[in-house]
């Protein structure tokens, strides 16, 4: 069975409240809303994330696991990306395990280990490239490419 941390009543009020924030145009530290295609409802489905920069690249990194939206992500190939009125379409590749995810994951861990530490369990910033790799099938980690 896949990883996946569901949120708790606090975790989905707290993501409620960035999610209305990101819609009216506020993100919080560079988050935003990810809007994706359910795969078998055809809606869109949206949740707050927060897209990371590493060496020219942006990602998204699911802390949670295996969720909804990383399913979603997965079938559709891509999204978009909206804080208000903004909206960037994206397509977005999963990066395997190995290395690249891992560096991925430990800038993830030192941009946001103070919001999402706790999902990651005893990894944080600081561990080793082993202990990071041995997390990494836990946490998927999308590539994406805006079609600005």
């Amino acid at each position: 069975m896949a990883h996946y941390l569901k949120p708790g009543p606090l975790g989905t009020r707290f993501n409620a409240a960035v999610g209305w924030l990101a819609r009216h145009g506020i993100s919080i530290f560079g988050s935003a809303e990810l809007a994706v295609l359910g795969r078998t409802s055809g809606e869109w489905r949206r949740i707050p994330v927060n897209p990371l920069d590493v060496e020219g690249s942006q990602y998204l990194v699911s802390a949670r696991g295996h969720s909804q939206w990383v399913r979603n992500l997965r079938a559709a190939g891509g999204g978009e990306l909206r804080v208000g009125r903004r909206v960037r379409r994206f397509t977005a590749v999963e990066l395997p395990d190995g290395d690249a995810k891992a560096v991925v994951l430990r800038v993830y861990l030192k941009r946001w280990g103070f919001e999402v530490g706790t999902f990651f369990g005893e990894i944080n910033a600081k561990s080793s490239d082993e202990e990071i790799l041995r997390a990494a099938p836990r946490h998927p980690v999308f590539r994406i490419t805006t079609a600005e």
